[in-house]
């Protein structure tokens, strides 16, 4: 249901609202955009709080700490005011906290700036999600891998010209301001047709339930894909320049290769599910991108390792989009506090993958981590065949 001024409008069941569809891929592109934002002013950060590389590396887990703090408070926050008031007000936050990042002055203060910035853009990332599959649910069609893909295309539009203004001269505070501005007019356009309240299910259903059955199995899925995609971001590009003789200027060209990949999967990724449904892509997806990793671990020249990258791009791309939809299937939680508490397990493998990577690393070999990684996604493609992933309720 959408309410315009003075009227009430019922959508029937099974009907794609293009309204409701449009503003959920402007929620989405929005919350890329503001994230990425932030990764270029980094190095600025470091320079004027005169921080060396462990104490920025100690700082910067302030921002994935504020996050697994308000993730699962999300769905409770979603059935009781709506998903269209937790957007726009944790949207409105990472607006006025992102000029903050460009400007704080001690490292108290911006630990604790990056920790509000977190738990803003977590619970704003939650609560898409929860509109994402409440609409994607009320269509009866496969929207899933478009919302996320937007988010990909955000990702490159805020890093993009956050260093484009950066680059013609712009200071950190301005281009911030002006980024900020972008997002804000980005909700500004997608709030009418946001949801504005919840079905009586989600609304009336507990405000907190532990995790249990398929939540948590879907919540497992989610964190060795999710540990799989920083692994190529922490790992990649020394994978190519230690293991492959890849200079270390180029080192990036694999992590930039996979994210083209996985982006342009996911763009085009709902009519590919439509088409064969979810089990099928999602075991063909898994077989793909364990492909792709073995194909960088074996490989003796960047190219293939590359080539390899760009496999896993495009097997993983549709995989969690589908997992999202499954958990608004499932009927072990409402579909808000499994989005919450999914959202969470599968974030923190994007928290653990750099260390764990390490860890295996250093006891084996980079080569050997990358194959495990490799090993995993083919235990994701094997579950595809569980009745959790064939369209059906559980």
């Amino acid at each position: 249901m959408s309410e315009i001024p003075g009227k009430t409008i019922d959508y029937p069941q099974h009907q794609v609202q293009p309204r409701q569809a449009l503003s959920t891929r402007l929620a989405f592109l929005a919350a890329g955009l503001v994230v990425s934002a932030w990764a270029p002013l980094v190095p600025f950060a470091k320079d004027r709080l005169a921080l060396d590389e462990a104490a920025l590396g100690l700082l910067l887990l302030c921002l994935g700490a504020g996050s697994l703090c308000a993730m699962p408070m999300t769905g409770m926050l979603s059935a009781r005011f709506g998903c269209r008031m937790v957007i726009l007000t944790t949207g409105a936050l990472t607006c006025l906290i992102l000029p903050c990042l460009a400007i704080v002055s001690s490292p108290l203060l911006f630990g604790l700036t990056l920790f509000l910035f977190g738990a803003a853009v977590g619970t704003l990332d939650v609560a898409m999600n929860i509109q994402a599959v409440i609409v994607e649910r009320n269509s009866g069609a496969a929207l899933m891998s478009g919302f996320h893909g937007m988010f990909s295309a955000g990702g490159f539009l805020g890093a993009g010209t956050m260093a484009l203004l950066l680059w013609l001269g712009m200071n950190t505070l301005a281009a911030s301001i002006f980024l900020s501005l972008l997002v804000a007019s980005m909700l500004a356009i997608a709030s009418p047709h946001l949801l504005h309240e919840l079905e009586a299910s989600e609304r009336d259903g507990p405000q907190f339930v532990m995790p249990h059955g398929a939540v948590i199995f879907i919540g497992v899925l989610c964190f060795i894909v999710f540990l799989a995609e920083g692994a190529l971001l922490d790992w990649g590009a020394l994978l190519l320049t230690a293991g492959r003789g890849m200079d270390a200027g180029q080192g990036g060209i694999g992590y930039a290769a996979f994210s083209v990949a996985m982006t342009l999967g996911r763009l085009t990724g709902d009519r590919v599910v439509q088409r064969f449904g979810g089990k099928l892509v999602m075991l063909a997806g898994g077989i793909c991108a364990a492909a792709g990793f073995f194909a960088a671990v074996l490989a003796t020249s960047p190219v293939i390792a590359i080539l390899g990258f760009i496999l896993i791009g495009i097997g993983a791309s549709n995989i969690v989009p589908i997992l999202f939809s499954a958990a608004g299937k499932q009927h072990a939680m409402p579909a808000s506090l499994a989005i919450g508490a999914i959202t969470t397990i599968g974030y923190a493998g994007v928290l653990a993958g750099p260390a764990l990577i390490g860890f295996v690393a250093h006891a084996f070999s980079l080569n050997m981590a990358f194959a495990g990684l490799g090993i995993a996604m083919v235990l994701v493609a094997a579950c595809a065949r569980l009745r959790l992933f064939s369209g059906q309720t559980v």
